[in-house]
């Protein structure tokens, strides 16, 4: 399947907005909570940007990530479309990501996702977010989900994630439905990160 470029109404704008993007310094100034963009359902992507530009941006958003997060979407960094990428090398301690169930998780890109339960499995732990930052809080997720979505170049796909990457893929949807990981976390484990490293870090103390 191939989306094909079909300007819509304040294309033009859009397009330029994607333009503007890839020219700034990364890492990006992600854009944080009380933003509007944020709390908008993004839109089912459906042409919008010509091929060669769509390519662009979500190699651009990958080249954010090393460093800085495991996963971004696109209204993260002022676009309103329904794309996002993820990226986990999981480089973690492995007592970490045994109790995380934690496994690298290859480049995605996420074009229109829908993210489907399997099971009735949960896990909750400690989740951050680029646009909320310096808090963290314990989130619970499904520990396994069907992944269905489009690639950069229109071609579906779906596949089945469990743990980590499970629990990427549902973060990143949220987003694109304008929700933020704080919609879904326990309200008492909220905690800056710096605390969250002093007392709540070691796996054992995770639940």
């Amino acid at each position: 399947m191939r989306i094909e470029h079909k300007p819509a109404t304040g294309g033009d704008e859009l397009v330029e907005r994607v333009h503007a993007l890839l020219a700034a310094p990364r890492p990006w100034s992600v854009t944080q909570v009380g933003d509007p963009v944020l709390r908008r359902p993004a839109q089912p992507y459906d042409g919008q940007l010509p091929d060669g530009l769509l390519r662009k941006l979500l190699d651009a958003m990958f080249l954010h990530l090393p460093g800085v997060g495991v996963g971004l979407a696109a209204p993260q960094v002022g676009i309103p479309l329904a794309l996002a990428v993820i990226e986990d090398p999981a480089d973690v301690p492995p007592e970490i990501a045994a109790e995380r169930e934690r496994v690298r998780q290859p480049p995605l890109e996420l074009v229109n996702p829908v993210v489907t339960p399997l099971g009735s499995r949960y896990h909750a732990f400690y989740e951050g977010c680029l646009s909320v930052e310096g808090l963290t809080a314990v989130v619970p997720r499904h520990a396994e989900v069907r992944l269905s979505a489009l690639d950069g170049s229109g071609h579906a796909y779906e596949m089945e994630l469990s743990g980590w990457p499970a629990r990427i893929a549902q973060h990143e949807t949220d987003h694109l439905k304008g929700m933020l990981y704080l919609d879904r976390a326990e309200p008492r484990s909220l905690s800056t990160t710096a605390n969250y490293e002093r007392f709540w870090a070691p796996p054992q103390a995770q639940g």
